[in-house]
């Protein structure tokens, strides 16, 4: 081959490749956005009025008393969602939108604003909590990050407490939540731990109020993501809702500050 023929090809190659580099696309992972968040109304239960017993001197009696106290462990969140699925540039101009009716998809709430979805893994209780490699982990599951112990320390939850993590989220294996994904990454049927929040009828249902607890490696962040009702569903006040959730907040003791939740959606 003459060495002007050997020129013409690498040209051609060069062009070939700067082609290939500029009308490729790159490919991206579909990820939860920030979710535009109104409090209609806020509200706890009320006291119950104490009950009365007549005492009579020289006189023992048993009583049985019944209680009720208001958690000082959880949040609960609830409510509709609305929203589009979109075409857009990196403006945020529009080609095209669909307005969705019924939603389906995931809504996630964390005390970190910025999560990278695509190492997105099942919260695990007995992760070592090494935070070693742990964002190289590569698997569903929270090998090195967080566990229970330092979460439930981090909300002051004593380890055999009533309304603790563990004592919530008790469901995993098969028959308990649905197969989801978050930002292309799928979990299959009952992958994670996950409870279910209350509907009508009380003690939760299959299918429905599914709340699964997700952990990101790099900002070790814990993730409440409750899975979007698509069908109406009755809640705990027999109103439909698209979701229900409960998040962790420290109201032990003296404390009485606040923690702030971002919240984020994914929609299908």
């Amino acid at each position: 081959m003459t060495q002007k023929k050997l020129k013409e090809l690498g040209i051609f190659f060069s062009i070939l490749v700067f082609a290939i580099l500029v009308v490729s696309p790159v490919v991206m992972a579909i990820q939860p956005t920030g979710g535009t968040v109104t409090e209609e109304r806020s509200e706890r239960a009320p006291a119950d009025t104490a009950g009365t017993d007549n005492a009579i001197a020289g006189n023992i009696s048993e009583v049985s008393v019944v209680g009720i106290s208001t958690t000082q462990t959880w949040q609960g969140y609830f409510g509709n969602i609305s929203g589009t699925i979109q075409l857009a540039d990196s403006s945020d101009n529009v080609l095209y939108n669909w307005s969705l009716a019924d939603p389906r998809g995931e809504i996630y709430a964390s005390t970190n604003e910025t999560i990278s979805w695509t190492n997105i893994q099942c919260f695990n209780f007995t992760a070592d909590g090494s935070y070693t490699g742990e964002s190289g982990n590569g698997g569903t599951t929270s090998l090195y990050g967080t566990n229970l112990t330092t979460l439930e320390g981090q909300f002051s939850i004593i380890s055999d407490g009533v309304d603790g993590v563990d004592e919530t989220f008790t469901l995993s294996g098969a028959g308990t939540h649905n197969l989801f994904y978050t930002a292309n990454q799928e979990f299959s049927e009952g992958e994670c731990i996950s409870t279910r929040v209350y509907g009508d009828t009380g003690a939760g249902v299959n299918d429905e109020f599914e709340e699964v607890l997700l952990y990101e490696p790099a900002t070790s962040s814990v993730i409440y993501t409750s899975l979007i009702e698509s069908t109406n569903v009755l809640g705990f006040d027999t109103n439909d809702y698209d979701f229900e959730m409960l998040v962790l907040e420290d109201g032990h003791g003296t404390d009485t500050s606040t923690t702030t939740y971002y919240f984020f959606v994914e929609l299908e």
